[in-house]
Formats: structure tokens, C-alpha cells, sequence
């Protein structure tokens, strides 16, 4: 049987909106109104220090959905600031994470999960500034996604890509970048800096930008939400 599944990927800025106030609170509730079962997190936490999460733990007790752990030794919600927020009832079976060449400190996340019986592979990531990093940024993160038993995978993020999508050509030819909208800047969007890239498994239904009174303040990106379907197993 086919699973939908609904994916948001959202650079949060550290909860810091475009009004300068730092509001952990609105920046969750912008978060819940997406109604997803995964969420890949950007700028999750504080550049410095411990690097702790901008979203303190407290304010998640009551949501529908928990942050994975990646065992950091900081009070961080991710690694390099990237972060995966997943709905009750979905099961964590693997979590990894790694850092991205380049000239700026830069990083991923991944973890395999079990949705409804279905097992998933999904990547979230933040790419560099200079074109150069992300080329090799690019074929790093394929390789880190690569799975000999999990063919559905995801990988999601701010890919900091203004231009055309033959940019993001090095994730491979075995993923589909799917069609974006412009997510920034929140206030008046221009470019598709946030993509969702996925494996032939899945099937696009809808994407749009989460475009919100809100979510206009609460971050300089919007969120991007899919609705898509992972296709039963042949």
C-alpha cells in the first residue's frame, strides 16, 4: 500500500525573526502549524559556546513530535545546526551525522526510520555559500545517503543554490530535486534556496512554501512543505 508522507525542511535562523526578536515560541508554533511527519531543521541551534539549541528543550513537551538525538556532548538539538523533528509513532532505527568539505564548518544529518512498517532513509543538511564547497559537498552527501538495503531516501535542507537546478546535479542521477518555490527572503520571497531531493520511491503530490503572517516573521526563510507518497514496495 502506498504512505503518504508530509516533509517540511526549514532554516529557523536561531529563532532570530525579522522583526530581531529572538522567539523560540513562535518559532515552534510556526513549526506545528506545518502538520508534518518530518521536519528537517536548519540553523537549529547557537553558533556558539555548548552551541545550545534555539529551541529549548522544555517547549516540546505537549507538541506531536520529538527531536532525534544525535549523542552530541553539547545541549544541542542537531549537529551544525541541523536537526530532524519527527511525528509521534515514527521509530528510529539508525542515526548518523557527518561533516561537509569545504571552506566553512558545515555538516549533515541522517537517520533511517520506520513509518507505518515502511523504513526511510532521510538527510538533513545546510550547504555552503561558495559554489566550489557545494560541487563537493554535494557528492559527499550522496555518498553518506548511499544504502544497500534502503532504496527510499530523502535529502533535505538549505542548499544556498540561487541559480538553476543543474547546480544540484551532483547528488546523482538516482535523486529528483523537486520543484521549489521561492522560500527566501520570508518577507518577500525570491529564491529557491530550500530543496527536498528524493529517490524514485516517492511520488510529489504538492509543494508550496508555508507562507503565513507568521512565518513571514518568525525566520528569514519560510519553510517548504511536500506532500508526498512512498510507493508500496514491488
Amino acid at each position: 500500500m502506498d504512505l503518504p508522507l508530509r516533509i517540511a525542511t526549514y532554516n529557523i535562523r536561531k529563532a532570530l525573526g525579522n522583526d530581531r526578536r529572538r522567539d523560540p515560541e513562535r518559532t515552534l508554533r510556526v513549526i506545528a502549524a506545518l502538520d508534518a511527519d518530518i521536519i528537517l531543521l536548519q540553523e537549529a541551534d547557537m553558533r556558539l559556546g555548548q552551541r545550545p539549541s534555539a529551541l529549548p528543550a522544555a517547549l516540546f513537551a505537549g507538541q506531536p513530535f520529538r527531536a532525534i538525538s544525535f549523542d552530541d556532548d553539547r545541549d544541542s538539538l542537531g549537529r551544525h545546526g541541523n536537526a530532524i523533528l519527527i511525528r509521534d509513532g515514527i521509530d528510529v532505527l539508525a542515526t548518523a551525522h557527518t561533516d561537509l568539505p569545504g571552506l566553512e564548518p558545515r555538516g549533515a544529518v541522517m537517520a533511517d526510520l520506520a513509518v507505518q512498517g515502511r523504513v526511510i532513509r532521510v538527510v538533513g543538511t545546510h550547504l555552503g555559500l561558495i559554489r566550489a564547497s557545494r560541487r563537493r559537498q554535494l557528492a559527499a552527501l550522496r555518498h553518506f545517503a548511499e544504502h544497500a538495503h534502503i532504496s527510499a531516501r530523502l535529502i533535505a535542507g538549505d542548499f544556498n543554490e540561487w541559480s538553476d537546478v543543474a547546480h544540484l546535479a551532483g547528488l546523482g542521477a538516482e535523486y529528483t530535486v523537486l520543484p521549489s518555490p521561492p522560500t527566501f527572503h520570508a518577507r518577500h520571497p525570491v529564491g529557491a534556496l530550500d530543496r527536498i531531493a528524493v529517490t524514485d520511491d516517492f511520488t510529489l503530490h504538492s509543494i508550496a512554501a508555508a507562507l503565513t503572517p507568521e512565518s513571514r516573521r518568525a525566520s528569514d526563510h519560510l519553510p517548504l512543505v511536500a506532500n508526498l507518497t512512498l510507493q508500496a514496495a514491488a
